[in-house]
């Protein structure tokens, strides 16, 4: 099989990641523009320098897309760039702790349509253009084990993170065969904020609780998403792929077998 017939070679493809600055997001750029594809970016600021690799760089498209028609904007940026649209990656969420007792309710919209608005309107925008081509496209939503096991302080973002894995689902049964929609469950991962997540030793101890033994590295996460874009995965549709190292282990199991403990 020569390279150009490799099923994760995305040459000639065309890719827009959200959020896809920094951090998961521009590991996951990289990711495709290693493979071959061409991307865009899009968040609310502008980078000082895009993902780049192997000397390829993505576009990059100032967005906000919790309002319908940037994300609209965004998708037709990117068709138009490149010609075609094949994967849309939603990347773009997250939300600090607050206590759901008295944290705002315009704290609450904020996270809702981040992580679960933006992506739908995002979503739609790209099955436009995808349902139109021959080889039609794929819908990667990048979630949380929060939507699984909420932890304190993240109400709104698991309810919004459980709401992204439910339009998941929803949209593979209304939008195949011609697009594809996924849903990847990423756990805990070493960004350049890992320190402000997971404390100050970077998730060292927090890595003792995942049976890998280790945070996932972005590039865990990124290559799920070729992988869920490429044609190996051609009759997968409405999966949660759970990248978490195995989850997170059980607090009872740890407290009965501590080092000492019978």
């Amino acid at each position: 099989m020569d390279d150009q017939s490799h099923p994760m070679d995305f040459t000639g493809r065309a890719v827009l990641v959200t959020g896809g600055t920094r951090g998961l997001g521009a590991a996951i750029a990289r990711a495709f523009l290693a493979s071959g594809a061409d991307v865009m970016v899009c968040g609310r600021a502008t980078p000082a320098t895009p993902p780049s690799t192997c000397g390829r760089e993505a576009a990059f498209r100032v967005a906000d897309l919790r309002d319908p028609a940037a994300a609209a904007d965004a998708v037709a940026a990117t068709a138009e760039r490149f010609g075609r649209l094949d994967a849309l990656v939603n990347n773009a969420g997250g939300s600090p702790d607050a206590d759901a007792a008295t944290v705002s309710p315009r704290f609450v919209e904020k996270v809702v349509a981040l992580n679960l608005l933006a992506p739908f309107y995002t979503a739609q925008a790209a099955n436009l253009v995808m349902r139109e081509q021959p080889e039609g496209g794929c819908v990667i939503n990048i979630g949380s084990v929060s939507a699984h096991d909420p932890q304190p302080g993240t109400a709104a973002y698991s309810a919004a993170k459980a709401g992204l894995l439910g339009l998941t689902r929803a949209l593979a049964l209304e939008w195949a065969p011609q697009v594809r929609v996924n849903h990847i469950t990423a756990g805990l991962i070493r960004t350049e904020n890992a320190a402000a997540l997971y404390g100050d030793d970077g998730g060292a101890a927090v890595a003792d609780l995942v049976p890998m033994g280790r945070l996932a590295e972005p590039d865990d996460v990124a290559r799920a998403c070729l992988w869920l874009a490429c044609d190996l995965s051609s009759y997968v549709n409405g999966a949660d792929l759970a990248v978490h190292g195995g989850g997170e282990i059980p607090a009872r199991y740890r407290a009965t077998h501590r080092p000492g403990s019978h």
